[in-house]
């Protein structure tokens, strides 16, 4: 069985200490998707959500999400983040959501990403659950990163 990082010997949790390692370029990309009825997806990309501009939102809530990683993953390291962008692509019965993130530093952004990916389906559902309150967040993963030591990888 692989060492656990994040568990000391005596099996209690810790912050890694990352202080040894090179500073690098880091990236992670983050996708995920809110499955909606196709009324709702409609009213999303008409803009004729009561609430206001459901993607504009989300965006802002995304954004909001990856900066505030290391608040909402106990073990996770504080960056200064360098970049995050979120997209959406609204489809007939679903938004899909795609994060990316960058940092130069000494951890990977993988958490990041995934967490602007996790607030901006989180905001999707508080905006449009008045119309369909059945929506489900699915799907939520990490489909590349690149950086660090252990490079560059991809989702198959």
């Amino acid at each position: 069985m692989a060492k656990l990082t994040h568990i000391d010997k005596q099996g209690a949790a810790r912050m890694v200490d990352v202080g040894g390692k090179k500073v690098t370029r880091r990236r992670a990309v983050a996708s995920g998707r809110v499955l909606m009825k196709a009324e709702t997806a409609a009213a999303i990309k008409a803009g004729l959500v009561k609430k206001g501009d459901v993607l504009a939102a989300a965006r802002i809530a995304g954004i909001l999400a990856a900066k505030k990683t290391a608040e909402l993953v106990p073990l996770a390291h504080p960056l200064g983040l360098d970049h995050v962008a979120v997209e959406f692509e609204v489809k007939q019965d679903m938004v899909e959501i795609r994060a990316q993130a960058s940092v130069r530093g000494r951890t990977g952004v993988e958490m990041e990403a995934l967490c602007a990916v996790a607030g901006a389906a989180l905001c999707i559902y508080d905006m449009a659950k008045a119309i369909d309150r059945g929506m489900v967040i699915s799907d939520i993963r990490v489909d590349q990163k690149s950086g660090g030591r252990s490079g560059t990888w991809k989702r198959d």
